[in-house]
């Protein structure tokens, strides 16, 4: 989905091979082609897998009028959108479709059922809303239209990032290539072969060369161990291999990291995350939550509310809310400072704080209680305590008060 072979090898076509009808392809540019797609696909699914997986973990809370009810939108959105998916199988998609086609639509079965779309064509309309059609999921051929007001449609940015970075790509992966060859040239083995006029007068000479050269030389080189059998005549030197010192694998290493680097930029990923380093990786999810998760998750929620909600239940305190809270591990040691502060401020019930960090909640009215320490107490009430305390306590005859 998504890749061509015959537009990968077309783009290495030169205006001179183009204009004939055949083009031979070697096996090396196999194992180029191969090598590159590899690449880019890893690099690619590596910060699409770790953007869906974080989707994932959000919760789809549902509010009817402000209070917040666990009922069938509630159900679709966390357990199971369609038939054939659950929550993460679904985002997945969804996520693949968003950052590889720079765009995603979501449409309704009659049943009830979200379905993300393989392929689908837009009329558009710019008064009255465009129209879908076409719409592909799967095997599937919808053989009806849908209006706008009918389906879940978001483009991820005005210009298509993903075919950016294929571009950027493109002209790094030559520099790739010129360094692995470098790197594999500075580290062969090489000598001379002198053959004699005698041994060149003979008839067979020219088979002998092409099996010494395709069958001798290269079971030789590849070898750990082997004899060199030559014909009379031939005299092999070896001139050692030739290594430089300033040149590593861990250079093309570092490139290969390079591709990592552009692609999560283009995602508005932190590098650190698309290529797995563990130091400071709480800064690299915190900025990922707040570049590149959360104006995700408000794109999303915002096109779920407007098509599913509408303005008027909007309007009354009904709407859909993803909360990326439980994106980070919470470790229940780790937070229990902070959580004591939680719910000694009012700011959290008990069972508020159980729910985030994934825990039972409790089946008891006081659980559910905000509860604040005095400590946090209005200034205006301090004042009133301390007013009233002195006017109890009295004056006593010496001028100090009880």
């Amino acid at each position: 989905m998504g890749f061509s072979i015959k537009r990968l090898f077309k783009s290495r076509e030169t205006p001179q091979m183009e204009r004939v009808a055949t083009v031979e392809i070697t096996d090396q540019q196999i194992h180029e082609a191969v090598t590159e797609v590899c690449l880019r696909e890893l690099a690619f699914w590596t910060c699409v897998g770790k953007i869906a997986n974080a989707l994932t973990k959000c919760e789809f809370r549902t509010f009817v009028e402000g209070k917040e009810v666990f009922g069938e939108e509630y159900y679709t959105w966390n357990y199971e959108p369609n038939r054939n998916q659950n929550k993460a199988e679904f985002l997945s998609k969804a996520m693949e479709q968003l950052f590889r086609k720079n765009e995603l639509l979501i449409v309704e079965s009659y049943d009830g059922q979200l379905l993300v779309a393989d392929s689908f064509s837009v009329v558009k309309n710019t008064l009255y809303g465009d129209t879908y059609r076409d719409v592909l999921v799967d095997d599937y051929q919808f053989s009806r239209s849908f209006r706008s007001d009918e389906v879940l449609h978001w483009r991820l940015n005005n210009k298509d990032v993903n075919a950016i970075i294929n571009g950027l790509y493109n002209s790094y992966s030559k520099l790739i290539e010129y360094t692995a060859q470098s790197y594999l040239k500075s580290r062969g083995s090489r000598g001379t072969l002198d053959i004699s006029a005698v041994a060149q007068s003979d008839k067979n000479f020219s088979e002998k060369l092409k099996t010494l050269m395709n069958d001798y030389f290269k079971t030789f080189f590849n070898s750990n161990n082997a004899v060199l059998p030559l014909f009379e005549g031939y005299t092999y030197k070896d001139l050692g291999s030739k290594t430089y010192s300033e040149g590593t694998s861990r250079d093309i290493k570092h490139q290969y990291d390079d591709i990592f680097d552009f692609t999560a930029r283009g995602f508005s990923m932190p590098p650190s995350l698309a290529k797995g380093d563990v130091q400071d990786t709480s800064k690299a999810v915190d900025e990922m939550l707040t570049f590149c998760l959360d104006p995700l998750v408000q794109m999303l929620q915002q096109e779920i509310n407007r098509k599913r909600t509408g303005r008027a239940q909007i309007m009354k305190g009904t709407y859909l809310q993803v909360n990326t809270t439980k994106v980070k591990h919470m470790d229940m040691f780790d937070i229990s400072t902070p959580a004591d502060k939680l719910i000694s401020s009012g700011l959290y019930t008990i069972n508020m704080l159980l729910r985030a960090i994934g825990e039972p909640q409790i089946n008891e009215e006081w659980a559910n209680t905000h509860m604040m320490t005095k400590n946090y107490a209005g200034i205006e009430e301090i004042l009133r305590e301390l007013s009233s305390s002195a006017q109890k306590g009295g004056v006593k005859e010496d001028g100090k008060t009880d």
